[in-house]
């Protein structure tokens, strides 16, 4: 038998079958990340038709994210009991419903345009993002029953890639002069039609495991590998809830999700109104592909280095990635020119890639394992949700009082946070039955 570290000899038939199936998920994923982060494009608009200030925006952003993260706890078990697949297609059938509901509230003038329509808008994007909470746990919930856990390196590469490719699309199909023409609420309807598409391809193409698949049972030899116990809400908590080790990644993951929210969130607003480029203009949507291929590239980067440097373990990459955030705020913070800021922009991008496709996406499955995989990944990806949404409503707040000057600097101690917190777990790896 293979040990934990030994890389599995596949079948043929088995990588072919799994490539399928991480594809049809991983595009579907991309498209509801399309779902996610076409918001930042329509901030600036929203304030532009309605009158709202940035607090008043950041009020959909926080209660959003905070429902988002409060909802991943929940849904990460519901997802291990009944499996990844099934919990993707709600998640991806809840997303198209309310990206078009909140489309169609440019229609609705009956509303008026002060908190009645405001509170729509809250309430129809925080029910998007309960739904979106389902995407990521999905993903790797089925995941964790195909990769082992010497592959996960690389699979951190495409977990990361798919997150980007969901944000690229945003860049590439919404931000493009046609559709940034069209009024802002195409910014939803087109992302709601992709997401359809995929729901489709989920449905036909996807398998929870090897062994639904028609093939040989496959043991990924993770933190649950041997456990015979079923799996019920108790079983998922002791695995996850109670282990110092995931306990850590989720605090890390709070400071994650901020400085990723406030870097995410505002980063194209930033650009509207310090650096003078509109969404349109050729300089802005160069850069925000590059910041975006930045984050692909990170990915990659990190998933080479967890495998091949570090030996499977997560943490030491983690904690480069915190350290480059640091420098790249610092740089946002004293902006000595448009050419450094966007410089940064990049690298901060790379960076907060590295640190959630080791995080969220990896780390969830060695230390949940196959068995509670979602229950870990709605723990990480719940904390950092969670941590995103004090960069809505407080970051508005922010911005509003003491100007953009306040931006970096409000998110270089979370950063640095990560990166002590990973040091305590340099050495973290899981071990079969239990994480050590």
């Amino acid at each position: 038998m293979a040990t934990a570290l030994d890389r599995p000899d596949h079948s043929p038939a088995f990588k072919s079958r799994r490539t399928q199936n991480w594809l049809a998920l991983g595009v579907t994923y991309a498209a509801m990340y399309m779902a996610r982060y076409n918001f930042p494009l329509a901030n600036k608009a929203l304030s532009d038709a309605y009158g709202w200030d940035k607090t008043q925006v950041g009020t959909i952003i926080t209660t959003a994210t905070l429902l988002y993260g409060i909802s991943a706890l929940f849904n990460g078990p519901i997802a291990d009991r009944f499996g990844g697949r099934r919990a993707m297609l709600i998640g991806a059938g809840g997303a198209f419903v309310f990206n078009l509901l909140f489309g169609l509230g440019a229609y609705l003038g009956v509303l008026g345009t002060g908190g009645v329509l405001l509170a729509y808008f809250a309430t129809v994007w925080t029910l998007n993002m309960y739904f979106q909470s389902y995407s990521a746990l999905s993903l790797i919930k089925v995941n964790s029953g195909w990769f082992h856990v010497s592959e996960r390196g690389v699979f951190s590469a495409i977990f990361g890639s798919m997150i980007q490719s969901g944000r690229f699309l945003v860049f590439l199909l919404l931000g493009a002069p046609f559709v940034a023409a069209l009024p802002w609420q195409w910014k939803f309807f087109i992302p709601a039609g992709v997401v359809a598409i995929m729901w489709l391809f989920t449905f036909r193409v996807v398998k929870d495991t090897p062994k639904d698949a028609g093939l040989p049972e496959f043991d990924p030899q993770d933190a649950t590998s041997g456990d015979t116990e079923k799996i019920t809400f108790g079983y998922v908590a002791r695995k996850v809830f109670t282990n110092p080790i995931a306990i850590t990644i989720a605090v890390a993951e709070f400071c994650t999700g901020l400085v990723r929210g406030g870097f995410e969130q505002w980063f194209p607003r930033y650009m509207q109104e310090v650096q003078h480029l509109e969404l349109t203009n050729p300089i802005f949507q160069k850069n925000a592909l590059i910041i975006v291929g930045a984050g692909i590239i990170g990915a990659f980067v990190a998933g080479y280095m967890s495998d091949k440097v570090f030996g499977h373990r997560r943490p030491p990459v983690a904690f480069l990635g915190y350290v480059l955030q640091v420098v790249c705020l610092f740089v946002v913070w004293r902006a000595p020119s448009m050419e450094l800021v966007i410089l940064a922009f990049v690298v901060n991008s790379l960076a907060i890639s590295m640190v959630h496709s080791m995080l969220s996406g990896t780390a969830s499955m060695d230390f949940g394992g196959k068995r509670a995989a979602a229950s870990a990944a709605g723990m990480f990806d719940g904390m950092q949700y969670i941590g995103q949404s004090f960069v809505g409503v407080g970051m508005g707040w922010l911005l509003d009082t003491y100007g953009w000057t306040a931006w970096g600097p409000s998110m270089m101690g979370f950063s640095a946070l990560g990166a002590i917190l990973m040091m305590f777990l340099w050495n973290a790896r899981p071990k079969a039955g239990g994480a050590h």
